[in-house]
């Protein structure tokens, strides 16, 4: 158990390991990709703010060209300052928002200013000398006591004959020029050649100095805030503590503006992109580690699948060993079952044949009394027969051979009957003629009858009736009913036994005596029940016992009750079954 859950430990580490890789790995990707658009759209912002700045100071440039070739300025610096020339470098001035417009001579001297101030140390420019050679100038500057951050433009101004004798300087304040762009996104700043912040959206950081061959910038007196500088890839990031108004981390971009002298440079808050390469990288390891989660839980269930299925498999075998032990003892037993089946239908068999014996035992009185009835006839008609011969009365011979061949036809039915009766049946089911049946058994009741003196009321079915069952089995339920309903009359006043047989959707046949009845209807058909005493004709109280089972077996029923009008009543109902030829 301790290797097992050790070993599970190993594999979730090694996946966790691995999820961290691919998180990792998602991360920097994806902080990668994120930079790399970033500096795509910065580099969009910082070139449209170069355009602006450029668009804007352009202007100014044109109206330094422009007002150089004013005649009016042209006589200004020949001759001299006008008063109205004062006057138009006010107007020109207030309707471009420049910040100052000066006519200077061919030495460099201020001849005339909107302002009406003269800008100290404005002959050491470049520009302005670089006017006063006959080419545009311009660059940046203080223009004390105007302003501290100033855009010079200067354009020199020609004489007739082509020779400078003059430019016109346009000072434009930069502090208007970026005082609309204040507190705007992303944080931009223009630098000088020395590496000066010249013009930002970001006050504080103005005139703040790149440190000589190092990244960032520095302020121009006190202490330098934190700063650090990083490159990922292509990129360079720099981590500032500048204040609230910029970004903790940034991406640092530049763009050289030639055509005013400065480099333009953007801070791109990286914070978004940071956070959306954690979220992307977090979705990855969540998904993963779902993901994991699943295949544990799947795992373990296999696991514990697997294990039930071992301890099922082991319950299985030995439910199994324990079922066919049972089922050996079911065989055994089924063996025994139908062993003592087999050995109760043969002692039901044998019961029956007894309970036939035991019938014929009771009428043997009776049968030989049909015997020898008819042998005594026979002998007397034998005896006549001799004497009619002698005599010559060969008609009263005929007649006495006649009625002798009769008598031993009686006595040779009647002897078939007992054979009949006598016998073992095997054979199956079939259809068989009610009336036959019947009829045996009344033939082999007679003698009984008669001596009893019970008289029969019975009239045969106007047509043959057949009934599904055993002719001889059937014969036997008829001689028990017979002979009961004979016994039970014998002490009667009057001795009756009436027979009815009636055929329909079923076929009954009515025993009715009239006898005392029955005592105990319920147990009449229960073994060994019998209200005969001892030394009558009666034997175990087997008989309807017997034939309550042989007419359930045929699929009929039989049932036992009193009549009314006094006596016992016998009902047998049977199956119909249809009528089958007799070979001849």
């Amino acid at each position: 158990m301790t290797k097992a859950f050790h070993h599970r430990g190993t594999l979730v580490l090694a996946f966790l390991g691995v999820v961290l890789i691919l998180t990792a790995g998602v991360w920097g990707y994806a902080y990668h990709q994120g930079l790399d658009q970033l500096a795509a759209r910065g580099q969009a912002d910082l070139a449209l703010a170069g355009d602006r700045l450029v668009g804007q100071l352009q202007r100014y440039r044109d109206l330094a060209v422009l007002m150089a070739d004013h005649p009016q300025v042209l006589r200004a610096t020949q001759r001299g300052a006008a008063d109205d020339t004062a006057g138009l470098l006010v107007e020109v001035a207030d309707k471009s928002a420049a910040l100052d417009v000066l006519v200077l001579d061919a030495k460099g001297r201020v001849v005339s200013s909107a302002s009406g101030t003269a800008v100290a140390a404005l002959g050491q420019y470049a520009h302005v000398r670089r006017a006063l050679r006959g080419a545009l100038g311009w660059g940046h500057g203080a223009a004390l006591p105007l302003t501290q951050r100033a855009f010079f433009h200067a354009a020199p101004s020609f004489d007739a004959a082509g020779k400078v004798q003059g430019a016109v300087v346009v000072i434009t304040d930069l502090n208007g020029i970026d005082y609309n762009w204040r507190g705007t996104n992303p944080a931009a700043f223009f630098t000088d050649r020395a590496g000066v912040v010249y013009i930002s959206n970001r006050s504080e950081i103005l005139f703040w100095q790149r440190p000589e061959n190092s990244a960032g910038l520095v302020p121009p007196a006190g202490e330098a805030p934190a700063f650090a500088a990083q490159m990922i890839g292509p990129h360079e990031i720099w981590d500032l503590g500048w204040g609230p108004y910029l970004p903790q981390e940034a991406l640092h971009l530049t763009q050289a503006l030639p055509v005013i002298g400065m480099t333009g440079e953007v801070l791109l808050d990286v914070s978004q992109v940071r956070a959306l390469a954690f979220a992307q990288a977090a979705a990855v390891a969540a998904l993963c580690l779902a993901f994991g989660s699943l295949l544990y839980l799947a795992a373990e269930r296999r696991r514990a699948l697997a294990a039930a299925n071992i301890q099922l498999e082991a319950r299985v075998a030995k439910r199994t060993v324990a079922l066919r032990e049972t089922n050996a003892k079911l065989i055994a037993e089924a063996t025994e079952r139908e062993e003592a089946q087999t050995a109760l239908r043969r002692a039901q068999d044998d019961l029956v044949q007894a309970g036939k014996l035991s019938a014929l035992g009771q009428m043997s009185a009776g049968i030989s009394h049909e015997l020898n009835q008819p042998l005594m006839a026979i002998r007397s008609f034998a005896d006549n027969a001799v004497q009619f011969m002698d005599r010559g009365k060969e008609d009263r011979v005929r007649e006495n051979l006649t009625r002798i061949s009769e008598m031993t036809g009686r006595m040779g039915r009647i002897i078939q009957n007992l054979r009949a009766f006598a016998r073992q049946e095997n054979t199956a089911q079939d259809s068989i003629p009610l009336h036959q049946a019947l009829q045996s058994a009344l033939e082999l009741t007679r003698g009984h009858r008669e001596a009893a003196g019970v008289t029969l009321e019975y009239t045969p079915p106007a047509q043959d009736v057949w009934v599904r069952g055993g002719e001889v089995r059937l014969g036997q339920v008829f001689v028990n009913l017979i002979t009961n309903a004979v016994d039970a009359t014998a002490q009667a006043e009057h001795r009756a036994l009436f027979i009815t047989v009636v055929a329909g959707d079923e076929v009954t046949v009515e025993f009715r005596d009239t006898g005392p009845g029955i005592e105990m209807p319920d147990k009449v058909f229960e073994p060994f029940y019998t209200t005969k005493e001892v030394g009558q004709t009666g034997g175990m109280g087997l008989g309807l016992s017997i034939s309550y089972g042989i007419v359930q077996s045929f699929g009929g029923r039989i049932k036992g009750a009193n009549d009314p009008a006094g006596g016992a009543v016998f009902t047998v109902t049977l199956a119909p079954a249809p009528a089958r030829r007799v070979a001849a």
